[in-house]
């Protein structure tokens, strides 16, 4: 699972090569080291056209899951003699989200797989996790030395929730990028490889037929809320 990627190039680079037309993310700093729930630009199909953005790290999980993470913490209180509203506790329960999506047959993702919602995330490179001398130590991955820009095919929504207990709830564009089983040079590293719509940087190639739209009638935005 890549939970760590870095993004060094800036706004012109990644306008030029994915064609967003609009930017809304000012003077964007290099950005070596992209945790989960992170802020990081992304580029998505605008009202206007193509635009680049920032979103944070994370797609809502699944209601099963906060579900199960609810219980534990109403088992925990209640173990502690405290009365629990479970409807509110389940309501503000912390989630910072799903940062690789792998299950696209789910119901919990199919909701956002259409052009509204894909997106593209911007990387130079990104990260897993090896085992080396019996220490866990992160290993980064990158077509060569130069980590050109690239892209994770990925996708968005607006959602409303609690990120962090001490942030409270927060309506924010969050995001997350698609999986894959791994090749070769990844396989040691993780059970699957975080590079989707990647490694060709063609004019009309796998980035501009993920974001393509349906062709069938007009593109309508919906807001996704929790």
């Amino acid at each position: 699972m890549c939970n760590l990627y870095s993004m060094t190039k800036n706004v012109d680079a990644i306008r030029r090569l994915f064609g967003a037309l609009n930017s809304r993310v000012g003077n964007l700093p290099s950005l070596p080291g992209i945790f989960p729930d992170y802020p990081a630009p992304i580029v998505r199909n605008g009202a206007d056209g193509r635009e680049l953005v920032t979103a944070r790290w994370g797609m809502p999980s699944s209601a099963k899951a906060l579900m199960d993470a609810t219980k534990k913490r109403a088992e925990k209180l209640e173990a502690k003699g405290k009365a629990v509203d479970f409807k509110e506790l389940l309501r503000l329960e912390p989630d910072s989200g799903t940062t690789n999506i792998r299950n696209t047959s789910s119901g919990h993702w199919k909701r956002w797989l259409g052009p509204d919602n894909r997106c593209l995330v911007p990387f130079t490179s990104f990260s897993e996790y090896d085992t080396i001398d019996g220490k866990k130590v992160p290993v980064w991955f990158a077509p060569d030395e130069s980590r050109p820009l690239l892209a994770f095919g990925g996708v968005w929504t607006n959602w409303t929730s609690v990120r962090k207990a001490k942030e409270g709830e927060v309506t924010a564009d969050v995001f997350g990028f698609l999986t894959c089983e791994p090749n070769v040079e990844d396989t040691s590293c993780s059970d699957f490889s975080g590079l989707v719509e990647s490694l060709r940087r063609v004019e009309g190639g796998p980035h501009d037929r993920w974001l393509q739209r349906a062709q069938d009638g007009p593109s309508r935005r919906r807001k996704a809320r929790s």
